[in-house]
Formats: C-alpha cells, sequence, structure tokens
C-alpha cells in the first residue's frame, strides 16, 4: 500500500516509502518544510521543479488578480463593482507585504504546535542560497520560492471572505479586519495544518491545498462577518441580480485555470504523482458544473451561468484536501457530491437561516470545503481507486478530518468575531444608508467602474 501524509504547503510523502520511514526521516529545515534524511548525494537545486513552483505561484496570483476580482465584481450591483476590485486588489497586496515582515515566520518557524516564532521575522537569515525540501531525495528548491507560493495561499484567502459582506462594509473596516484575521486565524490554522509540528499534521488530519486553511477558514470568517454586518438594504424585498455574468464567467474560468497551480504546485514538484492531483482537480470542477446546472434546472426550471461558475467553484473548493488522495473517479464522484449540495446550501440552506451572504462564501466555500474535507477521509480508500495509507481505517480518518474541520470553524469564528468587533470599535464596520444607496464606488473611492 502506498502511504501518503499531507505535508508542509499541502505535499504528500513520496509514495514508495512508508509512513513510519517517512515520519522518522521528518526534518525542519530552514523553511519549516518537510524534508527527507538525507543519506545519498548533496542536496541540489532542481531547475525544473523550481521553474515549475514559479509558474504555480503565478498562477495563484491570477486567481486573485483579476480571477476572484472579476468573479465577485460581476456579481455585485454596478454601483459596487470597482469596491469589489479594490477590496480584493489591496487585500491581497497588503497581505503579501505582512506575509514577509512576519507571516512566514510565523507560519513556518519554530518547534510550537499552534503557533510559530519570530526567528525568520522580515525573512531573516534567508538569502538566494537557501534551500527548502521538496519530497525527493537530495532535491531542493529556493527557499524564495517556497516564500512566494506560500504567500499566494495566505493573500488570496482574506481575499474570499469580502464576497461575504460585499455592498455594505467600509474599506477602512476591511482592511483592519484582514490585518487581524489574518494574524490570528489564517497563520495559526496554517501551522497546524501544514508544519511539521502543527497539531493536526501531527494528528494525521489530510489537506493537501487548503480545504481547511482556506476555505472552511474564510467561509466561517464570512457567515460571521454577514450576520454581525446584517443584512443589505432591500435584501429579500429587492431584486440585487448579477450586474456583468460574462464577468463572472470569465473570473470562475481564471479561477479554474489558476487551481491548477494552487493544488498541483502544492506537490512541491514536477513529477509523476503531480500528474494525478492535474487530473483530479481538472475532473471533479467538470463534474460539479455538471451536476449543479442539471440540478438547478431540474429545481428551478431553468439552467444559468451563474449557477454553472458557482459548481465550478464548488468542485475546486471540494478536491483542494482530497486531490493528492483520491484517484480520477473518486473525484468525479466528489464533484457531484460537491455540485449538489453546494446549490442545496446557497438555496434552500442560506434561505433557511436567512442570512445575507452576498456572493456565497459560506455555502460555497465552507460547505463545500467541509464536504472535501471529510470525504477526503473516505475517498482515500484503495478500495474506491484512492492512494491509501498505513493502517488506513475509514472511521477512524473521518473522525481525524472532522476533527480539522471542527477545530477549524470554531477557532475562525472566534478570532472573526473579535476582528469584527475591534474594526467596528476602530473605524466602524457598516457604511451609512445613503452611501448604500449612492453605491460604494462613488461614495469610497471617488471613482466609477464605468462611465455613464
Amino acid at each position: 500500500m502506498r502511504a501518503k501524509l499531507n505535508g508542509l504547503g499541502g505535499a504528500l510523502a513520496r509514495p514508495d516509502a512508508s509512513l513510519k520511514k517517512w515520519l522518522s526521516g521528518l526534518l525542519l529545515g530552514l523553511s519549516g518544510a518537510a524534508a527527507w534524511a538525507q543519506d545519498a548525494a548533496p542536496a541540489t537545486i532542481d531547475k525544473g521543479d523550481t521553474a515549475w513552483m514559479m509558474v504555480c505561484t503565478m498562477l495563484v496570483i491570477m486567481m486573485a488578480l483579476p480571477g476572484l476580482a472579476l468573479f465577485y465584481g460581476g456579481m455585485v450591483r454596478s454601483k459596487n463593482m470597482l469596491s469589489v476590485l479594490m477590496q480584493v486588489f489591496v487585500v491581497f497586496s497588503l497581505l503579501t507585504v505582512l506575509w514577509a515582515v512576519y507571516g512566514y515566520s510565523v507560519a513556518f518557524s519554530g518547534s510550537n504546535m499552534w503557533i510559530g516564532g519570530l526567528e525568520r521575522l522580515f525573512l531573516a537569515g534567508i538569502d538566494a542560497d537557501s534551500q527548502a525540501a521538496t519530497f525527493s531525495d537530495g532535491v531542493m528548491i529556493p527557499e524564495y520560492v517556497f516564500i512566494a507560493f506560500q504567500c499566494t495561499f495566505a493573500a488570496i484567502t482574506p481575499c474570499l471572505i469580502v464576497g461575504a459582506f460585499a455592498e455594505r462594509m467600509r474599506f477602512s473596516a476591511v482592511l483592519v479586519f484582514m490585518v487581524l484575521w489574518f494574524t490570528f486565524s489564517y497563520l495559526p490554522i496554517a501551522r497546524m495544518v501544514w508544519y511539521g509540528e502543527g497539531y493536526l499534521f501531527k494528528l494525521g488530519a489530510l489537506d493537501f491545498a487548503g480545504g481547511t486553511v482556506v476555505h472552511i477558514n474564510a467561509g466561517i470568517a464570512g457567515l460571521v462577518g454577514s450576520i454581525m454586518l446584517g443584512k443589505r438594504l432591500g435584501y429579500g424585498t429587492s431584486a440585487m441580480p448579477p450586474h456583468n455574468l460574462p464577468l463572472v464567467m470569465i473570473g470562475a474560468s481564471l479561477l479554474w485555470m489558476g487551481w491548477f497551480g494552487f493544488n498541483v504546485g502544492s506537490n512541491l514538484e514536477a513529477n509523476a504523482y503531480a500528474g494525478l492531483v492535474f487530473i483530479n482537480t481538472f475532473l471533479c470542477a467538470a463534474a460539479a458544473v455538471c451536476a449543479w446546472t442539471f440540478g438547478e434546472w431540474l429545481i428551478r426550471g431553468t439552467p444559468t451561468m451563474l449557477g454553472g461558475a458557482s459548481g465550478a467553484i464548488a468542485g475546486l473548493v471540494a478536491i483542494t484536501p482530497a486531490c493528492g488522495v483520491t484517484g480520477p473517479m473518486g473525484a468525479i464522484a466528489l464533484g457531484v457530491i460537491a455540485g449538489l449540495v453546494c446549490l442545496w446550501a446557497v438555496s434552500w440552506l442560506k434561505h433557511k437561516l436567512g442570512y445575507d451572504d452576498s456572493l456565497d462564501v459560506f455555502g460555497v466555500h465552507c460547505v463545500g470545503g467541509i464536504l472535501g474535507a471529510i470525504l477526503t477521509g473516505v475517498f482515500v480508500s484503495p478500495s474506491l481507486g484512492g492512494t491509501g495509507l498505513d493502517d488506513y481505517s475509514m472511521g477512524s480518518q473521518v473522525v481525524t478530518q472532522i476533527t480539522g474541520v471542527v477545530i477549524t470553524c470554531v477557532w475562525s469564528a472566534i478570532v472573526s468575531v473579535v476582528a469584527y468587533k475591534i474594526a467596528d470599535m476602530t473605524v466602524g464596520l457598516r457604511i451609512s444608508e445613503e452611501t448604500e444607496r449612492e453605491g460604494l464606488d462613488t461614495a469610497e473611492h471617488g471613482e466609477r467602474a464605468y462611465s455613464a
């Protein structure tokens, strides 16, 4: 049985090594990335892996800028289009800087299982010759490349939250909240899941590329925000359709393309194993599009472009934690389940609970992330085409996956409530009714997305 376990950055152990051998050989290098005990030749920088990781980093940047920005921007009303673009653009940039200042150090240094140290503050002690380990004996990539790749995850995750409170939160409050949430929610969860000394990593929770770290984490923060800010003016009584569905389709397509960097790059190597991650990502998204589209067609009578685009994102979210351990048929099954369950979440569940999550961050990212995280423990089974684990038991692995989900939900919820409260006390959370009627574009930014 081929044994695998998620490592830092979502990478897995080599398929030809046992789990015990891999864990006994685990080293924590300067980057904090998992490494192999070396009996072979001295480590060298692999040019192919380095080039691939740079490409993956650029693909994830494209997911946020312009992918996520256009996807979200097309779904809001035209008077708020620019505000969404601005929030995603600036939040991504701000957290990129904070990642270099202290984020990388807090996530990937030290030996504490909950929070890291400050020895890599301002990237101290790192230069062009510093190396980060892959999962092949003696093969390395530059540490700067590993830092940049992990930075894209840290920067895009808070941007996902923007869709939950779109059209009603002050720009200054967005920035205050994001800094606090990034520091006290994203960094600890990333450490627990992806760092070799992290609590959930040691527990054996599987999360290849961020189902808990990224999607559940952000989805809970979005739900908390949508509840604490309250509903938009006219919500439930006035129509609020997306103002530009072609932009939604373009944004979703860029997200789909960039997700290959997101998932496949988490393997840290351009090898045969990365091919499994690639095909799983591809198939799950396509299956979820079909499931959501036909489900919506059956329930509402018409299939919509917004539904198809949402289905793609739901599938991509669900496969993120599982893409390295399931087989291709498992990926298709997961996509079908995710498409239907997320459709239920953004229609029936959202209506039943009565919250105004503007762009369905909770219904797609959190629900899809929870689904993918838990079912990872199922589809890893060799009997279902998965890669298998040493001493695998479906029941115990699912319990471990649920533990990771619960910890992430509770941690993110607590941090989010506190962060929103601090933002409200310092700069005020919600815009005035007059500003909301006028639109954030002109009132907050003095510009318009479109000329008259």
